[in-house]
């Protein structure tokens, strides 16, 4: 490692080369890969963030570390009136012959500049690349402008053989002998991610729910400083939520014991959050902001997706009765929470046990939105819609795209039976019942159907009736 520890950042004019050599490759690659944000918008152009041999370029075997912005046309909007377009960590392997196991990673051969002709291909299939990241991180390596550090209290060994998760959506992960996973952000913002700032502070307070990060990945660049990945150990064993609850659906049986037991732990981790960091009250004034930006997505949800017109005014009903209530001087606490909480983000161990993972947040929201203290009804409500996803999403017929069936009573009371379940164990360790305060739960459940709605109308039309039913119960004026 030390040649590559002492390798300067290639010089401006080298750097532009090489983007300029790269850019017809990443025109045609980029777009296709499953973690872009930007599909179905044109690429108009590239510009260099960073860039660093991590492996110099002209030996045998070379890899190259970029931060790309990637330029694409947008409509500007109040919250976004200048986007200067998404920037990307890329990892770039350069051989001059490519092996046939790497053939699947190859993004193509420049037919010009510092790499004309030499193959170029995503590293993160390569174990040589994958090892040298977990012995940067092992060593705690300053790379050029790339930061590795660690937690010395973990030991991490430097003979895991690596291997790449392939079933990735938004982010990149590489599993090191099923003792750790090292998950690469993709679309990169400078700031305090959450996915490790979370973690960090849930193992200050020794919550065993989530795996405590053993190493972390940053750059620096003009001041700021960008968090690219993070190491935590492997849950080896376990399985997502979304998995087991399918195969519970499958085999006919009760998840409610599970849904409890999720519960509880959803409450450990909110409660170990609430002593970690710092705890807010809301009043009318935040409500207000809260309550008029879901009526806002509400408002362009109906223009985007019409079939929500007949079921705005119960909708909006929703949120003027939360504004309603702020107004005759209720508050509410918040706090720092998961944020984008599904039965996906969490973790079953052989031994039955729950862990949560992937505290990133919203991707399609900004930094410092993902940051702010939320009330944890805000996560409820989404573990609750996972909950209703799940009981209409058998596993598909061969050929199929979406569910068997997506009429509401696609498996009857299930849903409804795990999302009492849920609230039950949550009341067991967090000393409230999130039913208890059904005006807030049923706001921010509403708020989260309708995003469904317009994701499911905009990706995946054959889902759209799952959230479609949700709404039509939602929209339905609440009992006094």
């Amino acid at each position: 490692m030390s040649e590559a520890v002492t390798r300067p950042v290639p010089s401006a004019s080298r750097s532009a080369g090489l983007l300029a050599s790269l850019e017809p490759l990443l025109r045609e690659w980029l777009p296709r890969q499953r973690w872009f944000a930007g599909k179905g918008r044109p690429v108009t152009g590239f510009s260099l963030v960073s860039v660093t041999e991590v492996l110099p370029v002209d030996s045998r075997q070379g890899l190259l570390h970029l931060l790309v912005r990637a330029h694409q046309p947008l409509v500007p909007t109040q919250s976004a009136p200048s986007h200067p377009g998404d920037c990307y960590q890329l990892l770039l392997g350069v051989r001059e012959t490519l092996p046939p196991q790497l053939a699947p990673a190859l993004i193509g051969r420049p037919a010009e500049g510092p790499l004309a002709g030499r193959a170029v291909y995503e590293a993160l299939y390569d174990p040589r690349p994958a090892d040298v990241l977990l012995e940067a991180l092992r060593g705690g390596a300053r790379i050029g402008e790339l930061r590795f550090e660690r937690d010395t209290r973990q030991e991490i060994r430097g003979d895991l053989a690596p291997r790449l998760v392939t079933a990735e959506q938004s982010n990149s992960s590489l599993v090191y002998g099923d003792t750790f996973i090292l998950k690469l952000l993709r679309r990169i913002v400078p700031g305090v991610n959450p996915d490790l700032e979370l973690p960090l502070a849930l193992s200050r307070e020794g919550c065993p729910r989530v795996p405590a990060p053993a190493g972390w990945m940053l750059a620096d660049l003009a001041g700021e400083s960008y968090v690219l990945g993070v190491l935590q150990p492997f849950l080896r064993g376990a399985t997502d939520g979304w998995e087991f609850a399918l195969r519970a659906l499958a085999g006919g049986e009760d998840f409610s014991a599970e849904a409890r037991a999720l519960g509880r732990a959803t409450a450990e981790v909110h409660m170990a959050l609430a002593r970690a960091l710092p705890v807010v009250t809301l009043g009318h004034g935040q409500m207000r902001l809260l309550t008029d930006g879901m009526t806002e997505r509400l408002e362009a949800a109906v223009q985007a997706v019409p079939a929500l017109r007949p079921y705005a005014p119960g909708l909006r009903s929703a949120f003027d009765a939360l504004a309603d209530l702020a107004g005759e001087g209720h508050t509410w606490t918040a706090q720092r929470i998961h944020g984008d909480l599904h039965l996906g983000q969490c973790l079953r161990s052989p031994s039955g046990s729950w862990s949560m993972i992937d505290f990133e947040g919203e991707p399609s929201k900004s930094l410092a939105e993902r940051r702010l203290p939320q009330p944890v009804a805000r996560d409820v409500a989404g573990m609750l819609r996972s909950f209703d996803y799940a009981a209409h999403s058998l596993p598909p017929v061969p050929g199929s795209t979406g569910p068997q069936d997506t009429g509401p009573s696609a498996v009857p009371g299930w849903a409804d039976a795990c999302r009492a379940a849920f609230c039950s164990g949550y009341a067991e360790v967090g000393g409230g019942d999130p039913r208890m305060d059904p005006v807030l739960l049923r706001a921010y459940e509403t708020d989260k159907a309708v995003y469904e709605v317009v994701y499911e109308a905009r990706h995946r039309p054959d889902w759209l009736p799952v959230p479609m039913s949700a709404v039509a119960r939602l929209a339905r004026p609440e009992p006094s």
